[in-house]
């Protein structure tokens, strides 16, 4: 009989629209490879909206970092060249994947996006939540989909297997709403105010986008605490 693995449960603090929070997961991703055979690691994605007071139709992504950051336009096409960057040498790239240079980088609200994602865990399960969430990083990012729009959001979902209609009469569901804000209430008490936010065992905290051996050496060192007691 094979001995069971620890358990570590992390839950992600992060939103959709967050580029770090796509980079982060695919650094982390990396770690939990490493770790497979050695650490059971069960992850939920949790809501946090970076902007709370985006218009339904949304914002160009270069007026809001030069408005957010007070930058130039020059400044803000090299804050972004940097970035791509970054993500390039992550393994999630984010240039436009489709046929020419396709629609301009946008900013949505991204509410519905965590109450699908709220969803989803509780009616499908942790694997179901993550296919969903990285699908919507790829819609968002590399696909420039209008994640804003409840149709775009059901598609993006409907491709992975989940109900549609299930999907639409959930989205309309007051309780669901309520759920996440709830949610969002507990990161501000817990004074997590930026993304990525993993947070392991409810307890220890990793901040932002890191290397996979940060991810893997922390899980670890918390197994240890744990075993510890």
């Amino acid at each position: 009989m094979s001995e069971e693995l620890p358990k570590v449960a992390v839950d992600i603090w992060s939103d959709v629209m967050c580029p770090w929070c796509a980079i982060g997961y695919t650094q982390f991703a990396k770690a939990l490879k490493e770790l497979e055979g050695e650490i059971d690691v069960e992850v939920r994605w949790m809501p946090f909206e970076l902007n709370p007071d985006m218009p339904p139709e949304g914002r160009s992504q270069a007026e809001h970092l030069a408005a957010v950051y007070e930058r130039s336009p020059d400044e803000v096409a090299g804050m972004r060249a940097q970035l791509l960057e970054v993500a390039q040498a992550a393994g999630f790239p984010m240039d436009y994947e489709g046929e020419g240079e396709g629609p301009e980088p946008m900013m949505w609200n991204t509410f519905d996006a965590h109450k699908l994602l709220r969803w989803a865990l509780t009616v499908e399960g942790m694997e179901a939540q993550t296919a969903l969430k990285l699908a919507l990083f790829r819609a968002h990012f590399q696909q420039r989909r209008q994640i804003g729009r409840r149709s775009v959001l059901l598609d993006v979902a409907e491709n992975l297997g989940f109900d549609r209609t299930a999907m639409e009469e959930a989205l309309d569901e007051e309780a669901l709403g309520i759920a996440v804000r709830m949610e969002e209430q507990r990161a501000r008490e817990a004074n997590i105010n930026s993304v990525p936010s993993f947070i392991l065992n409810g307890r220890y905290l990793i901040p932002g986008a890191q290397e996979p051996e940060v991810y893997s050496e922390t899980l670890r060192k918390v197994v240890e605490l744990a075993r510890a007691g």
